[in-house]
């Protein structure tokens, strides 16, 4: 029996039915995005102070059609976007753009003690929105719209993980971070 002639659970027919296709990515916590933050919001908590994680990232693709080899993506078309992760995640200390102490950040980066991230908010969830935003963008250009970023889940440690999602409509970008290294600041993309 033919692929697409299988029964389908429910009451609609397979004629109907939206077919899609995933597949993930991941770089796990042994690829090395070892950064810290702070989250100066969280005055009741420890997250106030600098701490470290070794990120982890799961992108997740959606197409209706296969490409010409019957993949939903090429991974190995994801080296720029592994790049952007360690540009921004390895090594880093990121911060919030309302950070109070932003201004000794930027001194401690000036004086190349820091790569420091500046990004609208600080979180897990909120990360997880901008490399979305970037990965999506990426994503589309590179397959000509035939496939779309459907998740990104960014993960602290095995315990602790958010994930951002859109609901198809296409890629809204989040607001970008910024890189400071000494001595400029420079909009990443």
């Amino acid at each position: 029996m033919p692929f697409d002639q299988f029964p389908q659970a429910g009451t609609e027919t397979a004629a109907t039915r939206r077919k899609l296709f995933r597949s993930t990515k991941s770089y796990g916590h042994a690829e090395g995005l070892s950064c810290v933050f702070r989250q100066w919001r969280a005055g009741h908590s420890h997250c106030r102070l600098l701490h470290g994680y070794a990120l982890a990232f799961r992108f997740v693709f959606v197409a209706e059609e296969l490409d010409e080899r019957n993949w939903c993506f090429d991974f190995g078309g994801l080296k720029p976007v592994k790049a952007w992760l360690h540009e921004m995640f390895d090594h880093t200390l990121v911060v919030a753009a309302d950070d109070p102490e932003l201004e000794t950040f930027k001194q401690l980066a000036e004086r190349g003690i820091v790569a420091l991230r500046v990004l609208p908010v600080v979180g897990c969830e909120a990360i997880a929105r901008i490399v979305f935003g970037h990965v999506a963008q990426f994503v589309a250009g590179a397959t000509g719209q035939r496939v779309r970023l459907e998740q990104v889940e960014v993960s602290e440690h095995s315990g602790n993980a958010a994930s951002y999602s859109e609901d198809g409509s296409g890629p809204s970008p989040a607001p970008g971070p910024t890189r400071t290294a000494a001595p400029s600041h420079v909009t990443c993309p």
